[in-house]
């Protein structure tokens, strides 16, 4: 697996991807700090919710061999700026998150359309809950 690192917003479900990849029992469990393992790279979510802290996700990034930015789909905040990937010199996924939690998928298509303007090359929307799309999540990984 790629070294992956995950950033997103404060609750878009970064920490909860990684236990279902590693198929540990969902927890909430907020990070507070960043969290290295072999596979990945967890960032917390203030990193990208406070503009001076951006910064340090670029130094972080040298760790990784892939971004993943995750837009939940039921928050409609701009959390990434347009382009923010060019930043990074690295692959970028986007994950749409929470797609367990919508009820019009005119809230999936906003999502995607914020990571794509971000820069990603790719978008999944998935559920972490139910397991929806993980699969394609780790073969992009791979």
């Amino acid at each position: 697996m790629k070294r992956t690192m995950l950033i997103g917003a404060i609750g878009s479900g970064k920490t909860t991807l990684i236990q279902r990849l590693t198929n540990e029992k969902l927890k909430y469990n907020k990070t507070q700090s960043i969290e290295y393992s072999p596979d990945f790279i967890d960032t917390p979510g203030e990193y990208i919710e406070h503009h001076n802290m951006e910064s340090s996700l670029r130094v972080i990034s040298m760790n990784a061999d892939i971004i993943v930015l995750l837009q939940s789909a039921i928050d409609k905040r701009l959390v990434f700026p347009v382009g923010f990937c060019t930043m990074f010199n690295k692959p970028a996924l986007g994950l749409i998150t929470k797609i367990d939690q919508v009820k019009n998928s005119d809230d999936i298509k906003y999502s995607k359309n914020l990571l794509l303007r971000a820069g990603v090359d790719k978008v999944i929307p998935i559920s972490s809950v139910t397991g929806e799309n993980i699969e394609k999540v780790q073969l992009a990984l791979k």
